[in-house]
């Protein structure tokens, strides 16, 4: 019973802000009295409503405040769910998009006994200078400035204490809840909360494991160790454990605080455009995207305010593409680009996102009055990511499977492109991002470019050389034992259409023969009625008969 009190907790919480009002009306539903026994489960919970805060909230607005209440594990799953625009109306996106993951830091145990156990040193004998007090706090680790012996400057990020139990403990009922609303809810079926969560249980537990994150700052910064776009801080691996990471302490300007970037008279439309840039490089270039974004995780550097750079912290989350799901996604933006619907359609069951037996019309005739009124408006004032979202949502209507994958780089576009036009309202992300699509479209069907991928497939076709034979000889072997069972089937086959024919012989033959008897015993009747036809003149017409049944 150890989940009991986070069960209560979490009941009191869905009574106090009446989230059973995303459950249908009782009237007419097939699960009527389990909906009836919630009902009379949450009652006693109740706060009376003159004390409720939410009791004149919007039911949106109530689930944000609810899960404010649970906590950063619930927190953290809100705004993951806050990513499925395909599935979610906006302004139940937007509320739970808000959720601020503001979470006071822990006291015990000391960030230096945490790190003494992790490196096994003394914090001093590693660090010159450490700061107790955290200087960020969230849900699953907060971050200490500190400074190494060569006098470098360095954060200490360290994972909260028996934060993995509690993870554990509020899956399992986030899953019940999960269970719970996908099989009593029309939008719960749609929304398929069961399939969030168990992405959410792999994304959670990769955060709670520094060292991936390490490994994708690495990947991130090799990336972009040459561009002047996009500064990526470096990761000190020896003092790197599964709990505690070390980094490069970087200086930059919140990207958020429009009026530091003002002072320092940053050239905003540069900047919003060379977001777009970094984010189109990632997909289509690197195929190895940072799918968190989000403004607390982007720094400016302002060391060339007119050609203004980004620096990129926290890749806990990072994203990526299959070879097929990249490039079926590019042709399907490109299609769009030129409003090729049909194309569109096509390329959606050609991908696998949708079922072959799709009804390829209805799907290109869904799309286009989705994207045509869109289309309507000026290029600039077209959001590209809501765009890809109800391009999604469409399908999804059509069964598209949910793609992991693409719903990180939905809402990775979402969050680069709002922060554009955050920075730069004129902002045109079709104009940007059309050259990328293109230059990958080219590069793509450059000779060259095919001649290098068979040139990258060349040792490893050598490698499998010495195998060659004796896969030969196990396919030819195979061949000959294939074309044994062939012969050997035909031959039954035969067998039994011959059988068959001698039991249709021998039963129609049965039946003439009873027919011939009977009709030799009608002979002397039949001459002594005609007289006139000699009996051998019958004999002769009756074996012409016998012939022609039995000889066939």
């Amino acid at each position: 019973m150890s989940h009991l009190p986070r069960l209560l907790k979490v009941i009191r919480v869905v009574a106090k802000y009446r989230i059973d009002d995303f459950l249908p009306a009782q009237s007419g539903t097939p699960n009527q009295r389990k909906l009836t026994a919630l009902r009379l489960l949450l009652a006693p919970f109740r706060l009376p409503r003159i004390l409720s805060r939410a009791d004149n909230q919007t039911r949106n607005h109530r689930l944000r405040l609810a899960i404010e209440e649970l906590g950063p594990i619930y927190i953290k799953f809100g705004q993951l769910l806050s990513t499925r625009r395909d599935f979610l109306d906006s302004e139940l996106a937007d509320e739970l998009q808000s959720l601020q993951d503001n979470v006071p830091p822990f006291k015990s145990p000391s960030v230096e006994s945490i790190i003494e156990a992790a490196l096994g040193a003394k914090s001093d004998q590693l660090f010159k200078q450490l700061d107790s007090n955290p200087f960020a706090s969230a849900s699953v680790a907060q971050v200490h400035k500190a400074t190494l012996h060569n006098d470098e400057e360095v954060v200490v990020k360290v994972i909260r204490p028996k934060i993995e139990s509690t993870i554990a403990e509020d899956l399992t009922l986030l899953k019940w809840i999960a269970s719970l609303f996908e099989s009593h809810s029309e939008f719960g079926k749609r929304l398929r909360p069961i399939e969030v969560v168990n992405d959410y249980e792999k994304v959670i537990f990769d955060e709670l494991d520094l060292q991936i994150e390490a490994a994708n700052t690495s990947k991130l910064k090799s990336n972009f160790e040459n561009s002047d776009v996009l500064y990526v801080p470096k990761v000190y691996w020896d003092y790197t454990r599964r709990n505690v990471l070390v980094l490069e302490r970087i200086h930059g300007i919140p990207v958020t605080d429009t009026d530091s970037l003002n002072k320092h008279r940053v050239n905003l439309k540069k900047l919003a455009e060379t977001g777009v840039e970094i984010f189109f490089t990632q997909v289509f270039e690197h195929n190895f995207f940072h799918a968190d974004m989000h403004p607390g995780n982007i720094f400016v550097s302002n060391n060339n305010p007119e050609l203004p750079s980004y620096i990129a912290i926290d890749c806990a989350i990072i994203g990526s593409l299959s070879d097929n799901d990249q490039e079926y996604l590019a042709k399907n933006l490109l299609a769009i680009f030129k409003r090729d619907y049909r194309r569109v359609a096509e390329l959606h069951i050609a991908s696998g996102w949708v079922a072959k037996t799709t009804n390829i019309h209805e799907f290109e005739f869904a799309m286009r009055i989705v994207c045509e009124p869109i289309f309507e408006k000026p290029l600039k004032e077209i959001s590209f990511g809501h765009l890809l979202v109800q391009l999604f949502r469409t399908a999804g209507k059509f069964n598209m499977e949910v793609q992991p994958s693409l719903v990180l780089l939905q809402k990775t576009l979402l969050n680069i492109e709002g922060l554009g036009r955050q920075l730069y309202p004129d902002l045109d992300i079709w104009k940007t991002a059309l050259p990328y699509l293109e230059n990958w479209n080219n590069k793509r069907m450059n000779p060259l470019n095919l001649l290098s991928k068979i040139q990258e497939n060349i040792p490893e076709w050598i490698d499998q050389l010495p195998h060659l034979p004796l896969l030969f000889i196990n396919a030819t072997s195979q061949n000959s034992k294939l074309s044994k069972i062939n012969e050997s089937l035909i031959k039954q086959q035969q067998a039994a259409e011959q059988k068959l024919e001698r039991q249709r012989r021998l039963s129609r033959n049965s039946g003439l023969f009873v027919l011939l008897l009977a009709a030799i015993s009608l002979v002397p009747f039949i001459s002594e009625a005609l007289g006139r036809i000699p009996l051998i003149t019958s004999g002769l017409g009756l074996l012409g008969v016998y012939l022609l049944c039995f000889r066939r």
